[in-house]
């Protein structure tokens, strides 16, 4: 019900814009969220800088948009990478309902998270993780944010690990809900976003544990292989110790995945390549409106993927000289 209303006021939108105008619909998760930032911040920066008429639509998330962009009924929305290659396939948190329309337009920026657990609970590897599992409450399900659930996967997959092996299992109903439980006391495991709100309220309320940490992924070629089995479009990064970033008080590998831009394969070739021209060359712009982008680097905008890119999106690639992943 909400996706319909959602798609009545979109049309509304573009009914009521002037017949002469270049409409493009970007579809969007809530307000406040991070693909409504996304959004929010490119749609201003196509409008001024590209001389398209760019409406963001906020909707319930990726499950409700990711479908309507693969049937064209918007023409631009914002996943992570991984979540790109599930919805492509049909297989993940979109098991049996592929999206083949779906193609990449670019990054926007990498997204750096990890598990977190409090200072003091004597884990700071996997491997400590795996010892420790028996008396660990991790959060589990993520009803109205399955993708989350995967990045956990992956990352136990890292240390040899499955769900199966912690019999304390805490459901939670989305990403925020898990990343708050772990500062409120109610688990001990959660996935945690680099340098978010959350992380920061979890290091105040855990204050008297030492604050809270993340735990180090194992970069070993055996463990990389069984993480990216899971998440076959997410690196391990090796992150310096930064105070500025609660949980990174030691060195520490912490998952990175790109945040993408998808379109569908029948959007307009030069449509596409004007709304990547504008992102590619208004970084500063796009980091004035939300700061993430500023992690951004335009030449790593194209890494390989399993999703092809859109041929606008490759025209000015090629045109900016900017490498495109295999």
């Amino acid at each position: 019900m909400k996706a319909t209303i959602h798609i009545a006021l979109a049309a509304a939108l573009l009914a009521a814009a002037p017949a002469q105008a270049q409409v493009v619909g970007i579809a969007t998760g809530q307000q406040g969220s991070l693909g409504y930032k996304t959004g929010q911040a490119v749609a201003k920066v196509v409008n001024l800088k590209a001389g398209i008429t760019a409406r963001s639509q906020p909707m319930a998330g990726t499950a409700a948009y990711i479908p309507l962009i693969n049937k064209g009924e918007f023409q631009f929305g914002f996943c992570n990478a991984v979540e790109a290659d599930y919805a492509f396939a049909g297989t993940g948190n979109f098991a049996g309902k592929p999206n083949p329309n779906l193609r990449i337009v670019g990054v926007m920026f990498p997204l750096r998270t990890g598990l977190m657990v409090a200072a003091d609970s004597g884990v700071k590897t996997i491997a400590d993780l795996r010892a420790k599992r028996a008396d660990m409450r991790i959060a589990s399900k993520y009803t109205a944010s399955s993708i989350i659930r995967y990045y956990i996967v992956g990352a136990l997959a890292n240390g040899g690990m499955t769900y199966g092996d912690f019999p304390r299992q805490v459901p939670v109903s989305s990403f925020v809900k898990g990343m708050l439980a772990l500062g409120d006391g109610k688990l001990d495991v959660a996935l945690v976003s680099l340098g978010s709100g959350a992380a920061r309220k979890n290091n105040a309320k855990l204050r008297s544990r030492g604050g809270v940490k993340y735990v180090s992924l194992d970069k070993s070629p055996e463990a990389v292989a069984r993480f990216q089995k899971s998440l076959p479009a997410a690196t391990i990064i090796s992150m310096k110790a930064n105070k500025r970033f609660p949980g990174l008080s030691t060195d520490a590998n912490l998952i990175e995945i790109p945040w993408v831009m998808v379109t569908h394969k029948d959007a307009p070739v030069e449509l596409v390549y004007k709304v990547t021209k504008a992102i590619a060359e208004n970084q500063a712009d796009l980091g004035k409106s939300f700061g993430a982008f500023r992690r951004n680097k335009v030449k790593l905008m194209a890494p390989t993927h399993n999703v092809a890119y859109h041929p606008g999106a490759l025209k000015y690639f090629k045109e900016a000289g900017i490498p495109v992943g295999k």
